[in-house]
């Protein structure tokens, strides 16, 4: 990785463990934990009043996200989900309890204090259902073929390494598995120079792809039925959009070796893959 891509990757944590340590402390305070500060096309407020009621209030307030994966991820009874990128875990809980007892839901978080902060809210939603697991969302600590939906709420953007995303997220889907994410994506026609113009990378703008290079991406990693739809514009030719996918059924189907867990991308990446047994 490079020194530049370190130090954004670094960026990004700080800005994340920060907000997670001002919600915690707030819900030290007299009135409970205030909402991490950002505007309309951010945080709870982009969650339903009955989905905010059912959490601890610690959880909607670590929300920094720009929509609702959940409401688009069509969850089921017994489903394995992983959040990338679970914050204060609002998408996992959430997620925990509309795939039931017999469902499971991962959160996956590169930083120590969000953990923590996504610990003490399964504990007070009391969440059997869940677990929370320290990496980035390049390298994911999870075997091949272990999920059955993979979503994520506004972090894609904000990887230094997207190609390596992709590859981990169709890695670790089980065939006929599913995506269903909302991030901030651009207007075709603007260069990256001009995206930075809009934001800061850690404020979701700079890293954003574009809706050609979301497809692109996507389609380089080995999913289908892609569809990339958005829902409100968080800047001038930058949306917030909901992302669908489907890792193909037929891998398991073909009678040769399964290469969808041959990540690529991050060694960490490649790394997993091999741990969990692939013959790549």
């Amino acid at each position: 990785m490079s020194e530049q891509n370190i130090a954004l990757r670094e960026t990004v944590r700080e800005r994340y463990a920060a907000a997670a340590v001002q919600v915690a402390e707030g819900g030290t305070a007299c009135c409970g934990p205030q909402a991490i500060e950002v505007d309309e096309n951010f945080g709870g407020t982009l969650y339903a009043a009955e989905e905010r009621d059912q959490l601890p209030a610690e959880a909607v307030a670590a929300s920094l996200g720009c929509g609702n994966p959940i409401a688009v991820a069509e969850l089921n009874e017994g489903d394995r989900v992983l959040d990338l990128g679970s914050g204060g875990g609002i998408d996992v809980l959430l997620s925990a309890r509309r795939v039931g007892s017999t469902g499971k839901a991962y959160g996956l978080d590169m930083t120590e204090e969000m953990l923590a902060l996504a610990l003490a809210n399964q504990k007070k939603a009391g969440a059997t259902n869940v677990e929370f697991l320290k990496g980035t969302i390049e390298a994911v600590p999870l075997p091949a073929n272990t999920v059955d939906v993979v979503i994520s709420n506004c972090v894609i953007n904000l990887s230094v390494d997207k190609p390596a995303v992709f590859a981990e997220m169709f890695r670790v889907l089980t065939p006929g598995g599913r995506v269903g994410v909302s991030d901030v994506v651009a207007d075709d026609s603007l260069t990256p120079a001009q995206r930075a113009e809009r934001g800061d990378y850690v404020g979701c703008i700079a890293g954003a792809l574009s809706f050609a290079e979301y497809r692109q991406g996507l389609e380089a990693a080995g999913f289908t039925d892609i569809a990339i739809t958005p829902t409100h514009a968080v800047a001038d030719g930058m949306h917030s959009a909901i992302v669908r996918a489907t890792k193909p059924a037929a891998t398991a189907e073909t009678g040769r070796a399964d290469t969808t867990c041959c990540a690529t991308g991050a060694p960490e990446a490649k790394a997993n893959a091999a741990a969990s047994g692939c013959g790549c």
